[in-house]
């Protein structure tokens, strides 16, 4: 296996950091752009990384990180964009003008191969802003005739996510648990089996001009979800599965909270299941790698995690 240059935009989230790991052991140089170098600390002990502070919507210093690289990769996804149509200016920013300065600059250094991770359901008619942004940048940049591979995931899931850890807190932190939209419909994938194919592609030509929809072998409701991590983690709540208005009025609400984890935008997002369609063939993911089930991986970092939050609250409680 050759190892390959790649420029890493998105590297310092929750996917991109493991993606490093992955690249890195597999003796892939990587250079991973960041606005602060703060930011992927993480990253800066890996043999085979460099870390550079840079803003990558400059079209620049884009085209100054893309010389010498064989392939970029971006995993730039923002939850919060704003309302607008057919999406808010956040959403335009990160998820389609970037894209394009991407393969401004790619074609201007020569560089032909790219990955883009775009979402599950993304479509140009899709309910939300979020998805039809994603949908708008995968079409940016298969126009531009390069060497593309795109990645619709499901909700990711693994050590250090967003998604389950933001439920075990919020059981922990309140005596019931009022749920929007808790019929939504979920296909998560592992965390590990995304950047496994992500790797995979790279060695793959016939991935080219592809499109590969990744999720785990179950669907699960969001109220099904939410259940499981109170089993595992000790500390299951009643939880009050709330109307659609309701659900759109807490959502409302929470916009006005940073960081929170619900939206409009993302109320909008779970009115289509993000489940695989009928083509894909579970629980086999691209390159023949298995999906992963969730029940064999969450309980080894929630139940880890819970313990270590209710140390930290046992150790504020004797004042040390």
């Amino acid at each position: 296996m050759t190892p390959k240059r790649i420029l890493m935009l998105g590297a310092s989230g929750f996917l991109g950091g493991h993606l490093a790991r992955q690249l890195s052991r597999e003796g892939h140089f990587l250079r991973v752009a960041t606005r602060r170098r703060d930011r992927a600390k993480q990253l800066l002990t890996l043999p085979t990384c460099e870390v550079i502070e840079a803003d990558v919507h400059d079209p620049a210093q884009l085209a100054k990180l893309c010389r010498g690289q064989d392939t970029v990769m971006n995993l730039v996804g923002v939850l919060q964009g704003g309302r607008g149509e057919p999406y808010g200016a956040g959403f335009a920013r990160a998820h389609v003008e970037l894209p394009r300065k991407i393969a401004a600059a790619a074609q201007a250094a020569g560089m032909r191969r790219v990955i883009h991770v775009s979402a599950l359901q993304a479509a140009a008619a899709a309910p939300s802003g979020y998805l039809r942004s994603k949908a708008a940048g995968e079409a940016v940049l298969r126009e531009a005739d390069l060497d593309l591979t795109v990645f619709r995931p499901s909700v990711i899931f693994g050590m250090g996510d967003q998604f389950l850890n933001v439920f075990s807190s919020l059981l922990a932190a309140a005596p019931f648990l009022p749920l929007a939209c808790p019929a939504a419909r979920f296909q998560p994938v592992w965390v590990e089996d995304v950047t496994a194919c992500i790797d995979a592609s790279l060695h793959q030509p016939e991935s080219i001009g592809q499109t590969y929809e990744l999720c785990g072998p179950h669907q699960y409701s969001l109220r099904e979800l939410v259940d499981y991590v109170g089993m595992v983690t000790g500390q299951r709540r009643p939880i009050l599965g709330l109307s659609d208005t309701l659900s759109y009025l807490q959502a409302w609400v929470m916009e006005f909270i940073p960081g929170a984890p619900l939206s409009r935008d993302s109320y909008d997002s779970m009115q289509v299941p993000s489940v695989c369609s009928t083509r894909c063939t579970l629980p086999t993911l691209p390159f023949g790698r298995r999906a992963t089930p969730l029940e064999a991986i969450a309980p080894l970092y929630l139940s880890d995690a819970h313990r270590r939050a209710r140390n930290d609250i046992l150790r504020k409680k004797a004042r040390r």
